[in-house]
């Protein structure tokens, strides 16, 4: 079994200067909401030019989401963080003392790719270095981004109200502090085997599950955006500070929401029904701000009520698109944050500029009909969704696995006796003919590619090694890495999700008896592996040891389904 938590908050240095420097880095979002009406007078720009601060930030944010996964399979994790903070410090300062808005919309720019760098990585880092399994480190990077959202208006208002410059020092000063913290504390990552290409990001688009959920994100961060880039010019004339307490507000209702209500209320009524309800009071509260854009009382009011749908559906979408997503999470994540941010850049910019040409609330109506057509996109695959949140199916017929020869998986984790089951498998896959997938689930079952230990390199070779030895030396044996799931008891359902992308024959896995795999067998644990799988699962008894492919003539041929003393579990297979 594993090992019991230490505590979400009992963590290593390292983890703290990346948390640290995760809350700066949320902080960014909403920093510059405070200081926009300043920035609008003393700059003499219009609404709709400082509305770009937002549009740049985000439009490179999101080209950049297409080529992160490319630098960090290539650098290592650590490199990429490193470089991103790098370009966050040197970017902001840059801001700060800038003489026009046009300069300070191209170093804002250029901050985008920065927060790109280091969004994209900074989680893998965490769950990488932190004590206490995966679920520990969730909380705290959740934790991370709730105080960031929360705090990054208060920031930006007290600053601000010194002078529109501080707020970009300050972020400076503070990204450069957690840029030596990091490079002091946190150890250097390795490079990962599998390097992910230019263009899987634009590829994976082509299920329609994933831009399914990429296109209703898209509408929804356009509505959340004009909100946010919009909303202080119809606020009645608020200072700095009084601006910068409302988006605070706003910001602790986002991280309540996100944390703690969202996955209470998933638990309760799905997400998927979730979504439809809290897209459609998104869409009213916009609609409010629009009909009362003359009243602040009113658009105060609605600001600070919009931070609990914010919340819920930050967490519910990105949860949504993990789940329908039939390709690798890290390409998954890449492709939709590139759609959603697109989203979140474009609505600032049009919103000023439908402002300028028509009346202060046409952006907001706007808005509103934006996400409420995100409801409908998320309607289109309404079964397909209701299906693979249930389990019954994890891709459309128009998302079938690829044909060829279907292989047999074996699941492997840091066990002693992982070798041994690994050869079983061989031997299963020699006897069908069929390929050998070897699935490696970490301790953390958890840890995308980019952070990915020596340790547990080493552990995945040896298994690779014994189940070549005891295959045919023309016979193909590929590995893969168990996606990240939210804690243990998800391990069983991961491998679903794997051997019906793969379209498995069988999972083998050995008697669950210490490490990741024994989430399989706890009575807490997800045991969706014995209960939704696709395929036969063959358990491998104690005992078991690797062998050569010689030996494949001791097992009787007349029984390919279960070549050991085993217990075999014919798994109902979904229509």
């Amino acid at each position: 079994m594993s090992t019991p938590s230490a505590g979400p908050f009992r963590q290593p240095k390292a983890v703290w200067a990346v948390a640290f420097a995760c809350v700066i880095s949320f902080m960014g979002i909403g920093l510059v909401d405070p200081i926009l009406p300043a920035l609008a007078t003393q700059l003499q720009a219009s609404p709709a030019q400082v509305s770009l601060l937002f549009t740049s930030y985000l439009l490179i944010t999101a080209v950049m989401m297409l080529v992160t996964g490319w630098v960090s399979s290539r650098i290592g994790a650590k490199a990429t963080l490193v470089t991103g903070l790098t370009i966050i410090v040197v970017l902001a300062a840059l801001a700060g003392a800038s003489g026009s808005i046009g300069e300070i919309v191209g170093f804002r720019a250029g901050w985008g790719l920065g927060n790109a760098l280091f969004i994209a990585t900074s989680l893998a880092v965490i769950v990488a270095s932190a004590s206490g399994g995966f679920a520990g480190a969730i909380i705290l990077y959740e934790t991370a981004l709730g105080v960031g959202i929360a705090l990054g208006p208060l920031v930006g208002g007290l600053l601000g109200s010194v002078s529109w410059r501080a707020p970009f020092f300050g972020v400076a000063v503070l990204m450069a502090i957690a840029l030596v913290a990091t490079l002091v504390l946190l150890d250097k990552t390795p490079k990962p085997a599998k390097k992910i290409s230019l263009l899987d990001p634009v590829r994976a688009l082509r299920h329609r599950s994933l831009a399914t959920i990429a296109l209703t994100a898209f509408a929804y961060n356009w509505g959340f955006f004009t909100l946010l880039a919009y909303s202080p010019y119809s606020m009645g004339g608020l200072d700095e500070l009084q601006l910068g307490a409302v988006f605070t507000a706003w910001g602790v209702l986002v991280a309540i929401f996100a944390v703690f209500v969202a996955p209470a209320l998933e638990r309760r009524f799905g997400t998927v029904r979730v979504l439809y309800f809290m897209l459609g009071l998104l869409a009213v509260d916009l609609a409010v701000i629009a009909s009362w854009n003359d009243t602040p009382g009113v658009v105060i009011g609605a600001v600070i009520v919009a931070g609990a749908m914010i919340g819920l559906n930050n967490t519910l979408v990105t949860q949504a698109v993990m789940s329908v997503a039939p390709v690798e999470r890290p390409v998954a994540s890449a492709s939709y944050s590139f759609v959603r941010f697109l989203g979140g850049g474009l609505a600032p910019w049009i919103a000023g500029l439908l402002a300028e040409a028509f009346l202060p609330d046409t952006p907001f109506w706007v808005g509103a009909a934006v996400v409420a057509v995100g409801i409908l996109v998320l309607a289109t695959a309404h079964r397909l969704l209701r299906r693979v949140e249930t389990g019954e199916e994890a891709v459309s017929a128009d998302e079938a696995a690829p044909a060829g020869p279907r292989p047999v998986l074996v699941a492997v984790d840091e066990a002693p006796h992982a070798p041994a089951v690994a050869a079983a498998g061989a031997r299963f896959a020699t006897l069908l003919d069929a390929p050998l997938v070897v699935v490696h689930v970490p301790e953390c079952a958890l840890v995308d590619a980019a952070a990915a230990s020596d340790d547990r390199g080493l552990d995945l070779d040896r298994s690779v090694a014994a189940a070549r030895e005891a295959l045919d030396p023309q016979a193909s044996v590929t590995t893969e890495t168990l996606a990240p799931v939210g804690n243990h008891d998800g391990v069983g359902g991961e491998l679903v999700a794997v051997a019906r992308r793969l379209d498995a024959r069988a999972v083998v896995v050995g008697r669950p008896r210490g490490g990741a795999l024994a989430a399989l067998t706890s009575p807490s644990a997800d045991r969706a592996l014995w209960t939704d799988g696709p395929c036969p699962v063959v358990v491998v008894p104690d005992g078991a040891e690797p062998r050569g492919a010689g030996h494949t003539a001791e097992v009787p041929p007349s029984r390919p389904s279960s070549p050991w003393p085993s217990t075999a579990r014919s798994c109902t297979t979904s229509s």
